[in-house]
Order: structure tokens, then sequence, then C-alpha cells
């Protein structure tokens, strides 16, 4: 009996040891951040040419990775403009025939989510080719708590002309990035885009990316690879409340070709208040563009009857809207019930909490609403 307990004794404190002490990087050296070798590399400002950036519609005059403007005419709400420093949505496209790729990049702040990759919220990753046909390579890998980092993102062995786009962090600010390439190696602009259009997704934390596990799998951001144009994340995380300032801010970007209103997770029955005001403030400076209200995905909640007719009342509510306007005379604005975007024989599987979506769930919500808004701005397939 001595003899059995001493060997449970002895099994227990050997597993307790091993789990206390488990460093993954020992056993497998995929997961280990590699020293990356800077020798022979030319760093370069993704601000100047050939390089196109995307999503920040007011970098020229602020100079930052920002989404909305350090001063404008109205007050942006106090969340709002802190989280507009955070870089979700952003891109850099650019061609070159270098070697090697790499970028050296200092954030805001580290500090990791409980339900997001540290690479989706601070990381970027990398796509090849052109048009309709960006492939994605991989991620950057740093350091788990890092606001500095350099990290090596591709191989190009063949060193043929290569297009490539990088996705900004989702959840964090990104005050420098620059783009490292073999200091012999040519670099020149990127295809242009099928469409010279902007399209604006203005919402919740779902919009914000919340939670892909990396930023190329933000709703947004797949969708400027289906439609091959540049989306604006205007998403932020508990924030975007259909402040008024916001639609007057929306409507100093240029070259809409659509603006997609998403925020009823962030105001629930408030909505009925605010999303009327916030249509009239938008139109009052641009009758035209087209407009179209997104009511929520379905969430685990749902399962609650009260819940589930809260969203059916909600949803009637936006679609009555819409229709109200519509008999106004305006003939460009348009309802989608958020509730059909998902397949439902996934849904219960696409989402980290029941509200946020992962990956499956974002593909979903964009393959959902692609044929509509290629509809709606008239880009062709």
């Amino acid at each position: 009996m001595r003899i059995i307990l001493l060997s449970l004794i002895l099994i227990y404190s050997s597993a307790s040891y091993a789990k206390d002490t488990l460093d993954i990087t020992k056993i497998d050296r995929n997961m280990t951040v590699k020293k990356v070798d800077l020798s022979g590399i030319k760093w370069y400002s993704p601000k100047a040419e050939p390089f196109r950036l995307l999503g920040f519609k007011w970098i020229a005059q602020d100079g930052l990775y920002r989404r909305l403007p350090l001063k404008s005419t109205v007050t942006i709400p106090a969340k709002v403009n802190l989280l507009a420093n955070h870089s979700a949505g952003g891109q850099i496209h650019f061609k070159s025939n270098s070697k090697r790729l790499m970028i050296r990049v200092k954030l805001s702040q580290g500090r990791p989510m409980y339900h997001m990759t540290q690479v989706a919220k601070c990381g970027f990753d990398l796509y090849t080719g052109s048009g309709l046909n960006k492939v994605f390579e991989t991620s950057a890998k740093f350091d788990y708590n890092a606001t500095e980092y350099v990290a090596s993102l591709y191989y190009n062995k063949s060193r043929e002309m290569m297009e490539y786009t990088l996705n900004f962090p989702l959840y964090n600010g990104v005050e420098s990035v620059e783009i490292g390439l073999d200091d012999k190696a040519q670099v020149s602009e990127a295809s242009a885009l099928s469409s010279k259009q902007t399209v604006v997704i203005y919402g919740t934390s779902i919009t914000h990316g919340g939670c892909a596990s990396r930023p190329g799998m933000a709703y947004p951001n797949i969708l400027s690879r289906k439609l091959d144009c540049e989306v604006i994340n205007l998403g932020f995380s508990g924030s975007g409340k259909g402040e008024p300032e916001i639609a007057h801010l929306m409507t100093a970007i240029p070259n809409k070709s659509l603006v997609i209103l998403d925020f009823e997770c962030n105001t629930h029955e408030q909505l009925r208040v605010l999303l009327k005001p916030f249509i009239q403030t938008f139109r009052s400076k641009e009758a035209q563009t087209p407009l179209l209200i997104l009511s929520r995905i379905a969430l685990a909640r749902d399962k609650n009857p009260d819940a589930f007719k809260k969203r059916l009342s909600l949803r009637a509510f936006q679609q009555d809207l819409v229709n109200e306007f519509k008999l106004a005379g305006d003939e460009n604005i348009y309802f989608i019930d958020g509730g059909t975007l998902l397949d439902p024989r996934w849904a219960s599987e696409a989402t980290v909490d029941g509200t946020h979506p992962t990956d499956l769930g974002f593909l979903m919500m964009a393959e959902s609403l692609e044929p509509t808004i290629r509809k709606i701005i008239g880009l062709k397939k």
C-alpha cells in the first residue's frame, strides 16, 4: 500500500511539475519567435509613394494611422475618439521583387484581450496577389506583450515581382510601421482596384473586428478582397451608438458608393430614437449616397423567447423606417435582415462568446452581404 501511495505521489508531483514549467516553444519550434536578420534591409514608410494606404481618410491632414480626424468642427464622443486610434481596416498595397519582406512596428499598447488573439489585436497579416485573387500567406510573429517588434513575413525565392497587401491590427493603435525590403529591390505601385469607389461601414465591435483570429478575417476586410475596393472600417467597440456627429464626419469621406449602418447591438431599444436622426443628419448633406441599414446578426441569447421577440421587433422597426424614407422619395436606402447572414446550419458555431463572430461567422457575413452590395453599387463580378 505504501509503495502504491508513494508511486501516486511521485506521478502527481511529476505531472504538476511538467504543468507548471511547460514552455511550448521548447517543445514545438513552430511556436517560437525567431530572430530576424536585418542585414541588407532598406526601410520604407508606407505613407510615401509608391505605397498605397487605405482605410485612413484623414492621414493627409493628420499624418496618423487613425480612422477619424484629430480636429473637427463637431465634437467626437470621447470613447469613439479613443477607439478611432485603432487601425482596423487599414491596408498597405504595393509590388516588389524583394527576396525578403519585413515589417518594423511600434504599437500604442500590447495589453491582451481574453477572447482575441494577439495577432488580431496587435499584428499585421499578409496577402499576395491582385484583384480578386489575393491569397493569405502569413501573420506577424512577435513576443506576446511586445509594443515594438520586427517580423519577417515573406521569402520570395524567385525574386519575381509580387503584389502585396498588409492588413493593420484591429484593436490597437499603430504609432509607426515600416516596410523592410532588400536594399536593391524594386518597389512599385500596386495594381489599380476594380472600383475607385469606397464602401463605409459604421457599427459596433463586430464591425471593429471582434473577434477575428487575424486582421484579414474581419468582415470589412473580407469584403474589401471580395469587392476589390476600399472598405472603411468605422466600427467602434461598444461605442458606435448612432451619434449624429459621426454621420456628419462620414459625409467628409470622398467617393462613397455605399454607407452601411450596423449599430443595433450598441443601442438596443435606443435605436428607435437614434436611427432616424442619424439618417436625417447624413441625408442633410448627402441626398443620393446609397444607405444600407443592417439589423443585427443572430446571437446566442436569441434562444431566450423575450430576446428573440425584441430582435424581431427591432428588425421590423428598421424595415419600416426604411420604407418610410422610400415613401418620402428616398430611392437610395435599403434594408438587410442581419438574422439571415449566418447560415443556420453553422450559426451556433460562428461566434467566440455567443456575440462576436469567429472567422467562420465573419466569412458567412461577408459572403451574404456581397451580392447585395454589388447590386447597389453596380459592381459586376
